[in-house]
């Protein structure tokens, strides 16, 4: 996508909605001793999705596993649609646009594998970070330059947020 297209693609963004896994972080797994879970999250992107809400932008997280780490860092950030332990991204998605009633040329999806591929073709825009599986990059509208749990969620806000100041 050209870099006025995908700004004008950027301008009619509503809802964005990210994958955890690979694009809130960086994908490492990491367990304890006793079996507990934790994650790595970038403070930018943090920051970057409290600077989309307050611009306008609602945010939703889709993941297909459960995760306290990710559940508590995303009520931290007061994230208001998290769906965690959800295989069917799709049917997680068309509920929640026609609850929002936002069509899906308005939203942008965000995923870094191939079970992120069906939310990313209905979506207005279709986002990767820079280390997804191949095929999610060619099938993206664009591609970040930072890398899952890297600032790539903030390289989107920054677009999604400059591009409603300048429509």
């Amino acid at each position: 996508m050209e870099p006025d297209e995908l700004r004008a693609a950027a301008a009619r963004i509503r809802l964005l909605v990210l994958d955890v896994d690979g694009v809130l972080t960086d994908g490492s797994l990491l367990y304890d001793t006793e079996g507990r879970e934790s994650k790595s999250f970038h403070v930018r992107d943090g920051y970057g999705l409290q600077q989309a809400m307050a611009a306008g932008v609602m945010v939703a997280v889709i993941s297909g596993r459960r995760s306290p780490a990710a559940a508590a860092r995303l009520a931290e950030l007061r994230v208001p649609h998290v769906f965690l332990g959800r295989n069917d991204k799709r049917e997680v998605l068309d509920q929640l646009l026609a609850e929002l009633g936002v069509p899906a040329s308005h939203a942008a999806c965000v995923g870094d594998d191939v079970t992120d591929l069906g939310i990313m073709a209905v979506a207005g825009l279709g986002i990767t970070v820079a280390d997804a599986h191949p095929d999610v990059v060619r099938a993206a509208d664009w591609v970040t330059q930072a890398g899952g749990g890297r600032g790539a969620v903030r390289e989107i806000c920054d677009l999604l947020v400059s591009s409603r100041q300048t429509a």
